[in-house]
């Protein structure tokens, strides 16, 4: 073994690191703004030294989370690569989770700013070529640059800061209505 390079983990331990994140990840669907560590470990069935053991910190506990998103969201991207009209619910499902997800984004919000730039750009890029493909379709307006769609997450988190989250989702729908063309115009092109 190389002096510092890391030993692979064992299963238990691969399987309590899944557990904790998917744990933590549930527990980010709550409209509270606080997601406590004991609550999470208890979820996920570990005590809290093994959970301090695999995140040291909120902090990367929260990259953890979040990276598993990214990580769902890449997935369902490809699953989808072929069917270029379901942009709209992907794009619709990603500002949906950011309403849902309120624990995480605020959370988010304390990781340093190069951590979180990268974050975005990891989703930007997952999404440019979903958008791309729809905007060949004609089912997305044709100037929506990729960089927009960082633009549009921005805009809920203003609503879900000033209102609450059925007006949250109002703001999504009429985005979706500006972005999304519909009617004749949105027949797929052959």
């Amino acid at each position: 073994m190389l002096y510092g390079a890391q030993t692979p983990r064992r299963r238990d331990a691969q399987r309590n690191r899944a557990a904790i994140v998917e744990a933590a990840s549930e527990m980010m669907l709550s409209r509270r703004t606080t997601v406590l560590i004991p609550e999470i470990a208890r979820r996920a069935g570990v005590g809290q030294a093994t959970l301090y053991r695999h995140f040291p910190d909120r902090q990367a506990l929260t990259a953890a989370v979040v990276a598993h998103e990214l990580a769902r969201l890449e997935a369902y991207v490809a699953a989808n690569a072929d069917r270029p009209a379901a942009f709209r619910d992907l794009l619709a499902g990603l500002l949906r989770t950011q309403i849902a997800m309120r624990p995480l984004v605020l959370y988010v919000r304390r990781l340093d700013r190069a951590t979180r730039d990268r974050y975005q750009q990891r989703m930007i890029a997952t999404l440019t070529g979903p958008l791309r493909r729809a905007q060949q379709e004609g089912l997305v307006r044709a100037d929506l640059a990729p960089a927009d769609l960082a633009l549009l997450c921005t805009m809920v988190e203003g609503v879900v800061e000033t209102a609450d989250a059925d007006a949250a989702t109002r703001s999504i729908d009429l985005m979706l209505e500006g972005v999304c063309v519909t009617g004749p115009a949105a027949q797929p092109r052959p």
